[in-house]
This record gives structure tokens, C-alpha cells and sequence, in this order.
């Protein structure tokens, strides 16, 4: 089971830093989905920000959970965005920046379930 928190880990993690390139460079299919979406500079920088911290507290095993829970909530915004307004493919990608999201969902929710005993704890923090 280890190895396969690790795949998680890594799938989620490699998937999220490998479109920071796109977002933070401008890159057009990013702009447009950004100005599609109405939040163009702003979400895509946004956005960009969210998943490389998501994507640095996956990869150590002590902050897991919470950039699993923040990795579900920025690819929950990404897929309901493809579904409501962007659609499936976008600029003739055949749906691989949906799949990538769902995959990075999927890789991030088996990581909450891998450390839902980890919840309680979480909550008991005092600031």
C-alpha cells in the first residue's frame, strides 16, 4: 500500500507542476481558458499558485493530507468548469486537460482516504 500512496504522490504531483510551464508563461490555450472563464490574469496566476503548494505538501508525507484536500478542491473547480462552461475538449485537445484533472482528483482522493485518521488531528490545531 505504501508503494501505491507514493504513485499517488507522484501522479498528482507531476500532473500539477507540469502546467505551472503554461500558466505562469501565458501560454494561449491557458489565456483562453482563463478569459473564457472571465478571471484571466488573475485566476490563471491564482490557480497556478494553489496547485504548486498543493503540489510540494503532496509530496511530503507529513503535509499529505492537506495538499491532497487543497489538490481536490482546485481540480473540483477545474472540472466543473469543463463541464459547465469550458466543455470537454478545449481547443481541440481531445479532453486531456479534463482527464489530466480527473486524474489528479482521483489521485488526491485516495490520498485524503489514505489519511482520514489524520482529520481529527487537523482540526484540533490551534493557531
Amino acid at each position: 500500500m505504501k508503494t501505491l500512496t507514493w504513485i499517488a504522490r507522484i501522479v498528482a504531483a507531476v500532473i500539477l507542476l507540469q502546467t505551472l510551464y503554461f500558466k505562469f508563461s501565458g501560454a494561449d490555450e491557458s489565456v483562453y481558458i482563463f478569459s473564457t472563464l472571465g478571471i484571466e490574469p488573475y485566476g490563471r496566476i491564482g490557480s497556478g499558485i494553489a496547485e504548486l503548494i498543493a503540489a510540494i505538501l503532496i509530496l511530503v508525507p507529513r503535509t499529505t493530507l492537506i495538499g491532497a484536500i487543497m489538490g481536490c478542491g482546485v481540480m473540483i473547480g477545474a472540472i466543473l468548469s469543463h463541464l459547465f462552461v469550458l466543455g470537454i475538449e478545449v481547443q481541440n485537445d481531445g479532453g486531456e486537460l479534463f482527464i489530466l484533472a480527473i486524474i489528479v482528483f482521483l489521485c488526491c482522493a485516495f490520498l485524503v482516504f489514505q489519511n482520514k485518521n489524520k482529520i481529527l488531528d487537523l482540526l484540533k490545531l490551534k493557531f
